[in-house]
């Protein structure tokens, strides 16, 4: 791994933007003060921001809490966190038996290391939990899975030493926010189908009610001159939700990061929403609906 590769998210995340990244960067505000990430998750566009040096500073927060201590103790006790995981052996056995422990029993750099642990070890990368709030992922068998990744996780943590990290829900982003800046929302994504629900990200899951009250604070942070993009899969319950004049409505061809089968990983359409003419919209010359806001 170079220098210019790192970092990069050092957890895999259901719906992970790594693949989306660039489009994202390519539609992304002309210029921006504060950048708010108000559903993290393997904060993939965060760290193409970092290393692209595009950001000044940044507001990451999302509302799973074990995710948000994992950035934590990334950030602050690196070191420690490391010194863990390199005592972690890679079996079975011992992948139960730590998935079977409290995390909130746990330190804060042990709930961390426990977090990576099963992460890069649980099958398909998959973070799940059942309506009791445990995490539920069976044992992944690879044959040498990437779990202690020292210089990727000392970059990550030299990369969050000026950022803000907060447990919370999104809707508390309007709170932090100011004239100029921009949020990039990255919610849940509304299933394509009904078999694609495959995973719960929080025990209380994210609805379609939850899907409307983010379009309610979309529009409310738009109508207060912040730069919002949002993405989110191709369905027309959130075509319809975007459909108003406030919004552009963009897509893009994106790999379908988890699934069972292999042979289904294969490009989806997924669509990228900005309340902004995008650069490419700008360039292309192309009649938008949307607002432009001066900063």
């Amino acid at each position: 791994m170079t220098k210019l590769s790192i970092p990069r998210p050092f957890l895999k995340w259901a719906g992970g933007k790594t693949q989306l990244a660039s489009a994202l960067l390519a539609r992304m505000p002309m210029s921006f003060n504060v950048y708010h990430e108000p559903f993290v998750g393997s904060g993939a566009v965060f760290f193409s921001l970092y290393r692209e040096r595009k950001i000044r500073h940044a507001i990451l927060s999302d509302l799973n809490a074990e995710l948000i201590d994992t950035y934590l103790a990334v950030r602050d006790y690196v070191s420690e966190v490391i010194k863990i995981l390199s005592e972690f052996p890679y079996n079975k056995e011992f992948y139960y038996d730590i998935r079977a422990k409290d995390p909130w029993k746990l330190s804060l750099v042990e709930r961390a290391a426990r977090m990576i642990y099963l992460n890069k070890t649980g099958y398909n990368g998959l973070y799940r939990v059942n309506k009791q709030g445990k995490f539920n992922v069976p044992f992944g068998r690879y044959k040498s899975p990437k779990y202690l990744d020292v210089e990727n996780l000392l970059a990550v943590s030299r990369a969050l030493q000026t950022v803000e990290i907060y447990c919370a829900p999104f809707e508390t982003v309007i709170d932090r926010v100011k004239t100029g800046d921009w949020v990039y929302f990255d919610p849940p994504y509304v299933p394509i189908s009904q078999t694609a629900n495959f995973t719960s990200y929080h025990a209380n899951g994210f609805s379609l009610e939850d899907q409307m009250r983010l379009r309610d604070v979309c529009i409310e942070l738009t109508k207060n001159n912040i730069y919002i993009t949002l993405s989110n899969s191709n369905t027309e319950f959130i075509r319809s939700l975007y459909s108003s004049t406030y919004f552009v409505i963009d897509e893009v061809l994106a790999k379908r990061a988890i699934n069972c089968d292999g042979a289904k990983r294969g490009e989806i359409v997924e669509l990228i929403i900005t309340n902004y003419p995008t650069k490419q919209a700008v360039q292309l010359n192309r009649p938008r609906q949307g607002i432009a806001h001066s900063v």
